[in-house]
């Protein structure tokens, strides 16, 4: 089965609710392709070597949560812009991208997929309503030490998990938010958690971990937003009965 692009794509933008968002990039439809979709393909970064898989896997379509043009960068297309862009408009492949919306969506995205992964509890979203809220506050099914969590998400991940070691107390109210997400950490604070879980980790958050007495998980920019996009790419293929497969680029940060 197939779907024109226009209809894929008006379908996401309201799944996602993407009017609701002030982003960092364009949310949708980043590079038009051909019309008929039959087969998606999705990655969390249009990598160049996602760009080549999708290519070799004869896609319609490439589906990420990191697109481009994004606020601030070189606008001109040069370079390893132009060599992307190239390979998408020369094989008429379109780029779908879904930044924050993907992050926030209740069910779908990757802070909810990540719950899911983890059997966490969701509570409440971290600075706002459930489905617009980036971040999310829930509670453990049973209480961890901080050895034990760090321990599961390594194993479930597949990569080592970074910790900071707050105040010696069992785990059991927590607050995550995927990527690049460790400013958020005085919102955790904020809610009272017993530790905060984020894709990344600046200098500055190891001060504030310690001195708020808060256990911090580093877990992966990539590690951590790798379901939102691949939970979407299902629901597409149920929804409109086309082809998708997700692509892991290997990334260690």
């Amino acid at each position: 089965m197939s779907v024109l692009l226009p209809e894929l794509v008006r379908y996401c933008e309201d799944l996602l609710s993407v009017s609701l968002f002030r982003d960092y990039c364009p949310n949708g439809l980043q590079v038009e392709g051909r019309q008929q979709v039959n087969k998606i393909v999705s990655g969390v970064t249009a990598s160049q070597s996602l760009l080549d898989a999708a290519v070799a896997m004869q896609a319609d379509l490439i589906l990420v949560h990191h697109g481009y043009f994004w606020k601030g960068e070189n606008e001109r297309v040069v370079g390893i812009k132009k060599q992307r862009l190239s390979t998408l408009l020369c094989n008429d492949i379109s780029l779908l991208a879904f930044h924050l919306p993907l992050d926030a969506h209740a069910e779908l995205g990757n802070n909810a997929q990540l719950a899911k992964k983890m059997h966490w509890n969701v509570v409440s979203g971290l600075d706002g309503e459930l489905g617009q809220a980036i971040g999310m506050v829930g509670e453990l099914t049973q209480a961890q030490n901080a050895d034990q969590f760090s321990a599961d998400m390594a194993r479930v991940l597949n990569r080592p998990v970074q910790h900071i070691q707050g105040i010696n107390r069992p785990i059991k109210k927590i607050a995550w938010c995927t990527g690049a997400a460790q400013g958020y950490i005085e919102k955790a604070l904020e809610r009272g958690v017993d530790a905060y879980i984020s894709g990344e980790i600046s200098e500055q958050t190891v001060h504030v971990a310690r001195e708020a007495g808060i256990d911090y998980f580093a877990a992966g920019h990539h590690a951590t937003e790798r379901y939102g996009v691949q939970a979407l790419g299902e629901h597409l293929k149920q929804h409109f009965g086309v082809e998708h497969c997700y692509v892991e680029i290997d990334n260690p940060v």
